[in-house]
């Protein structure tokens, strides 16, 4: 659910106009609906909470990556919310955004050793080892400080899954994680060390995975891991089982809810008496956030095809460009008339800026305003400023408030950070 919805003709996010948005922020801009960060919190936090006695008091740690905004990342902070990150800067943005420490996990295939010092040093929940080179540097590090630091071995269950093979996560091939053997290995290694404390299992399998099958199965094996592990003689006290539920991009696609997502997980860790740990992103903010963009103009060639050339483009938007990603595109005031078929692209100079091929539309001028839906994840966290276009405008809205959170950056702002070499001024 989202809360954009029509008012008298006109899209808005909440309480606030998407015209009047454009009209004093400008276009492309994202904007935000906190009322739809906050449903989404509570309806997996319910859904946690209602199976406590198989889940522990379970932690919900937004995966930061999937939008890194502090505004967004302190809407979120405020409900109690932790946060999943893969750097240092991730780090920072969430201890800055009001989340504590102990409510940060710090995960990620390639951490520098200064990244796990300074880890160590801001007293994270947990630091989740995906390599025995990485435990071994941790080790090091970690007696430097005389440190001990939590942490959980990342299990690669050999089953992988997501909307896309460069978003899966789980399988034999991928980077992340080690295989079963090794992670057994791996906790009996760290166990035996001083400097780092084991206290559970870690795994994320993939992305917009709508199915809970490949998920169940990736948790049985944590949970078979856990048994042989205690069997042995060691203290198996968390599963950080990851994130990865899908959203519904298309209108009518179905996909498991959070009940049903937290119902399956209390099924499988049911006896265990662990603490859980899940890393949604997209599920809380795909929907949460939508991408405000003009039409330029359309193109109509005498080939017959038509081309809607917006604002936005690719570097803005990447996922189409990058994982053949759909994103539904609405006017933001419909007018009426029989759809026809359109190529939605942007004006980066480049064939892969194209937003959609063939997409039956309503009709659209020049000038008409445009949003692409369920925009709110791995959107402008993933912007950048090719062809020389300024960042897009962030805006949040709470319900008749809103505020830029990231403005437009300037040209002049744009060229200040490129410093010209002493030699060739002048």
């Amino acid at each position: 659910m989202h809360y954009f919805d029509l008012k008298d003709g006109v899209l808005h996010a909440e309480g606030v106009s998407l015209e009047m948005l454009a009209a004093e922020v400008g276009t492309p801009t994202y904007v935000y609906s906190s009322a739809t960060l906050r449903r989404h919190y509570g309806l997996l936090r319910d859904a946690c909470d209602a199976h406590k006695d198989a889940l522990g008091d379970a932690l919900i740690a937004f995966a930061v990556k999937a939008n890194s905004n502090l505004s967004v990342l302190a809407t979120l902070a405020k409900l109690g919310c932790g946060a999943d990150t893969v750097s240092e800067g991730e780090i920072r943005r969430a201890l800055a955004a009001g989340v504590p420490g102990e409510r940060i996990i710090f995960s990620g295939v390639g951490k520098t050793d200064a990244e796990l010092a300074f880890a160590i040093d801001v007293g994270v929940r947990q630091i989740n080892v995906e390599s025995s080179a990485e435990l071994e540097r941790l080790i090091l590090v970690a007696a430097e400080k005389s440190a001990s630091p939590a942490i959980a071995i990342r299990v690669n269950p050999k089953i992988g899954a997501g909307g896309h093979a460069k978003i899966t996560t789980g399988g034999a091939g991928d980077k992340f994680g080690v295989p079963v053997e090794e992670a057994l290995s791996l906790y009996a290694r760290a166990s035996a060390s001083p400097h780092v404390t084991p206290v559970g299992l870690a795994c994320h399998i993939g992305s917009q995975i709508t199915d809970l099958t490949p998920l169940e199965n990736a948790f049985r094996v944590l949970r078979d891991m856990t048994e042989t592990l205690r069997a042995d003689g060691y203290s198996v006290t968390r599963l950080d089982l990851g994130g990865g539920l899908g959203v519904p991009y298309y209108g009518d696609a179905e996909t498991a809810s959070p009940a049903d997502y937290a119902a399956m997980a209390a099924r499988v860790l049911d006896g265990l008496d662990v603490e859980a740990a899940f890393e949604p992103g997209r599920l809380m903010a795909a929907n949460a956030g939508v991408l405000l963009s003009r039409v330029i103009q359309v193109n109509e060639r005498t080939d017959g095809r038509r081309f809607l050339v917006l604002d936005a483009a690719m570097n803005d938007l990447m996922r189409p460009a990058l994982y053949d990603a759909f994103h539904d595109l609405k006017a933001v005031r419909p007018r009426d008339g029989d759809a026809i078929p359109y190529d939605v692209v942007g004006p980066v100079c480049e064939t892969g800026d194209t937003f959609a091929r063939d997409r039956d539309l309503p009709p659209f001028e020049a000038g008409d305003l445009v949003v692409f839906m369920s925009a709110g994840a791995y959107g402008a966290v993933m912007s950048g400023e090719y062809n020389t276009r300024p960042l897009a405008a962030e805006v949040l809205v709470d319900g008749a408030r809103c505020a830029v959170i990231r403005p437009r950056p300037t040209y002049e702002q744009m060229f200040a950070r490129e410093p010209m070499a002493e030699w060739l001024k002048g």
